[in-house]
C-alpha cells in the first residue's frame, strides 16, 4: 500500500513515523522552509502543478490513500487535494488539530482574514506581536502600528513599514513567550487559529499580560472530505483501507 501525506507538519511528521513500517510512506513538503524537519520514509519537496498535476502523479506513482496533513490555513493545496483525490479515484482523509478555543480571561477578536485582522488593530495597540507567519504581510504594510514579525525564514517585502523581524521556530516555552511580551512591549498580538500546542503559549503569555488577541478563523476543509483530529486516529484510518 503506497500512502501520500501533504505536508511538512507536526502531525504529518507523527503520522509518517507511525505508518512507514507498516506501508509505503512518501512525504510531500510544499519547500516554503528553507530548512525543514524531514519525516520518516520518501519525502518529496515542491508542487505537483496544481490539481490536475496531482492527480496524474497520484495514478504515476499507485498511491493508495491521501492524507491532507497540511496547515490548517493552507486552503489552496486543500482544496487541490479534494479535486485530485476525486479525479483519481483515491480516498482522501484530512488531519488537522483541533483548533483553539477562548478561555476565562482571554480578550480575542476573531476576524476572517488577515486584511480584516490589520484593519482590527486601530484602537487596540501600538506594537503588534505578529504571529500569522511570513507570508501574507502584505494585509499589514499600510498599517501604522510597530510590528514583531516572527517567522521561521526571513520574510519577503512587502511587509509594515515600521517593523523588526524574530527568526524562530517552535515549540515556543511560556517563560520565552513572556520575555518576548515584556522585553518588545507588546500590547496587541496577531494569530492564525493554529490550533496545537507548539504555539499556543503565546496565548497564555497574552491572557496574563491582560493583551487583546486578534485571531485569524482557519478556513473550512473541502466538502464531503473527513476529517481526523489526532495521528493516531489518521493511522487507524489507513490501516483500515489496507
Amino acid at each position: 500500500m503506497h500512502v501520500l501525506i501533504l505536508g511538512g507538519t507536526t502531525e504529518a511528521r507523527a503520522l509518517a513515523a507511525a505508518l512507514h513500517s507498516e506501508v509505503r510512506v512518501t512525504s510531500s513538503l510544499a519547500g516554503r522552509v528553507a530548512r525543514p524537519r524531514l519525516p520518516e520514509g520518501e519525502v518529496r519537496i515542491g508542487g505537483f502543478g496544481g490539481a490536475e498535476g496531482l492527480a496524474d502523479w497520484l495514478r504515476a506513482h499507485g498511491v493508495d490513500a491521501v492524507i491532507d496533513a497540511t496547515h490548517p490555513f493552507a486552503r489552496t493545496m486543500s482544496f487541490n487535494a479534494a479535486r485530485a483525490a476525486a479525479t483519481a479515484h483515491v480516498p482522501l482523509l484530512a488531519l488537522r488539530r483541533p483548533g483553539w478555543v477562548p478561555v476565562a480571561g482571554d480578550d480575542w477578536r476573531s476576524v476572517a482574514s488577515l486584511e480584516e485582522a490589520a484593519a482590527a488593530l486601530d484602537g487596540l495597540g501600538e506594537r503588534v506581536f505578529l504571529t500569522t507567519g511570513r507570508m501574507g504581510l502584505a494585509a499589514f504594510a499600510g498599517c501604522p502600528q510597530w510590528f514583531l514579525v516572527r517567522s521561521v525564514d526571513a520574510p519577503d517585502a512587502p511587509m509594515p513599514d515600521r517593523a523588526e523581524v524574530l527568526l524562530d521556530r517552535g515549540p515556543f516555552t511560556l517563560e520565552g513567550e513572556r520575555e518576548v511580551l515584556r522585553r518588545h512591549r507588546v500590547d496587541v498580538l496577531v494569530t492564525k487559529d493554529s490550533g496545537g500546542a507548539a504555539t499556543a503559549p503565546k496565548l497564555r503569555a497574552a491572557r496574563e499580560a491582560g493583551i487583546p488577541v486578534v485571531v485569524v478563523r482557519r478556513p473550512p476543509v473541502p466538502d464531503g472530505v473527513p476529517v481526523a483530529t489526532t495521528p493516531e486516529e489518521a493511522a487507524d484510518w489507513v490501516r483500515g483501507r489496507r
